[in-house]
């Protein structure tokens, strides 16, 4: 299984990096959304984990690009945000349209819940 770290914080992408190749195949890194959109068909990931304050394009601003594309719309995203959910106003349509699976706090989780929950689909493909 491969795993998309979308983190512009080059300190906590590798350390997520670090902490997942226990867990999944690969993980792999990218800094910002436009990086993430040219990376996404080569290594067709099963999972990305996405920081929402990213430069250039908001994290809500990737999610509505990389869902329009069709090939796209099975890849679960796991938002992992210093940005609380409560901030964001979305209604749940709008978060099943963006297909999030699930909203980790960064401040209330730990490393190892970030590595269980992208765990979870390692097993679910197996």
């Amino acid at each position: 299984m491969n795993v998309l770290i979308i983190e512009p914080d080059g300190i906590l992408a590798k350390t997520y990096q670090r902490s997942l190749l226990g867990a999944v195949d690969n993980a792999y890194i990218a800094q910002n959304a436009q990086k993430a959109i040219s990376m996404i068909d080569e290594l067709k990931p099963s999972v990305i984990i996405l920081e929402l304050q990213l430069a250039g394009h908001s994290g809500i601003e990737f999610l509505h690009e990389f869902r329009s594309y069709e090939d796209w719309t099975n890849i679960k995203v796991i938002i992992h945000s210093s940005v609380p959910k409560t901030s964001l106003n979305l209604e749940s349509r709008i978060w099943k349209q963006l297909g999030i699976y699930k909203y980790l706090y960064k401040a209330t989780t730990s490393l190892q819940q970030l590595v269980d929950t992208v765990s979870t689909f390692h097993y679910e493909n197996t």
